[in-house]
């Protein structure tokens, strides 16, 4: 009946999809992903390098719209290189490849800042279903569900040993009218808060920009009794 319920209301979409980015993706790649960084750096010992900002910065727009080339997007975003390859057998498929690539971003005063950063992907999957009518997925209801995709894999993130300090969640609302700069703006303002924070907890960070959304106010927005809950309390 409780899984009647959650499929009902779709709110095993979400769930569902940050669990498998995670197991999928991010537990893969995201271990060696500093190593990935100093490799770059050692060879590259003529680009400023900060170690608070080796993290892969996932973007999460609450609208799911995820572009493929994000050059097009902002021209003050440029593609350097692709960090280290990550090559593993996985489900059947001999070498396969994982990687990211870096970017550097001009801020409003020219300089430049490096970082890896990339679309959290399975949002792409939420705007599909939202486009399909097989899906029967309405706009308001992509919107909630990119709300509980980005808190679900925020507390699994912070419930991982493997991942710690290797990423950081960038969730944002876009603003209603176009701005050309907007995601370059966005990206360097949290690079600004690595280069100058010291380790503190997710929840004690500096409110981020009007545009973007912290789990604080993502937590008002969907409460706990809408996630998904487990069918079993054994454990199993």
């Amino acid at each position: 009946e409780m899984s009647e319920m959650s499929e009902r209301s779709k709110q095993n979409v979400a769930h569902g999809l940050a669990w498998s980015y995670y197991i999928g993706y991010l537990k893969i790649v995201l271990p060696r992903l500093k190593k990935s960084m100093e490799e770059f750096s050692r060879a590259n010992p003529n680009l400023p390098a900060c170690r608070k900002t080796w993290k892969l910065h996932i973007l999460v727009p609450l609208s799911c719209d995820v572009c493929d080339d994000l050059e097009k997007v902002d021209s003050n975003i440029h593609y350097v290189t692709d960090l280290t390859e990550t090559i593993l057998a996985r489900g059947g498929i001999k070498k396969r490849v994982y990687k990211h690539s870096l970017y550097a971003i001009t801020d409003e005063e020219n300089q430049l800042w490096h970082c890896a950063v990339e679309f959290a992907t399975p949002l792409q999957t939420l705007y599909a279903m939202s486009q399909d009518e097989c899906a029967a997925f309405s706009r308001e209801e992509r919107l909630e569900q990119a709300k509980l995709f980005y808190r679900t894999l925020e507390e699994i993130l912070k419930g991982s040993k493997e991942c710690a300090d290797a990423y950081r969640l960038i969730a944002y609302e876009e603003p209603e009218e176009a701005e050309s700069h907007f995601l370059s703006r966005e990206i360097v303002w949290h690079l600004r808060q690595e280069h100058h924070e010291i380790a503190v907890p997710e929840r004690s960070r500096p409110h981020s920009p009007s545009t973007a959304l912290d789990s604080a106010e993502l937590n008002l927005q969907i409460s706990v009794s809408d996630l998904p809950q487990p069918l079993r309390t054994d454990g199993f």
